[in-house]
């Protein structure tokens, strides 16, 4: 029982870390950069892309899990893991693997967002 209390809170302390630093590396770029969030998120996005294609993303996920896939290169790397099992299969395999990897959570924030949207009323943000 106390390892296995231990292994599951080594776990969280793995993710926070690792997600954090991940954290740490986009606030750093928000304050000492003039980037947009919108450019910001598509770097971020394909770093994520970038780094599993070179093979360095994996580790990172197998070692911290959830604080490697959460955030926004978590995304880019479902989509090139999905894009190379895809092309196991050939060419039209490479182009809709990452969209079949990438299906269930692009549905689950549409339909979410949706129901959002009849719930709470949207207005603008005052400046």
């Amino acid at each position: 029982m106390g390892q296995e209390i231990l292994f599951i809170l080594l776990a969280y302390l793995k993710a926070f870390a690792v997600g954090g630093a991940i954290c740490l590396i986009a606030q750093i770029i928000i304050n000492f950069t003039n980037l947009t969030a919108g450019k910001i998120l598509v770097y971020f996005m394909l770093s994520g892309v970038v780094l599993t294609a070179i093979g360095v993303y994996q580790p990172l996920v197998e070692f911290a899990g959830a604080g490697a896939t959460v955030p926004i290169s978590g995304f880019g790397y479902l989509l090139a893991n999905g894009a190379m099992k895809g092309a196991e299969k050939g060419f039209f395999g490479a182009i809709t693997g990452s969209l079949a990897a990438a299906s269930a959570g692009v549905t689950a924030a549409v339909v979410f967002s949706f129901i959002m949207a009849l719930i709470f009323k949207s207005r603008t943000k005052p400046n």
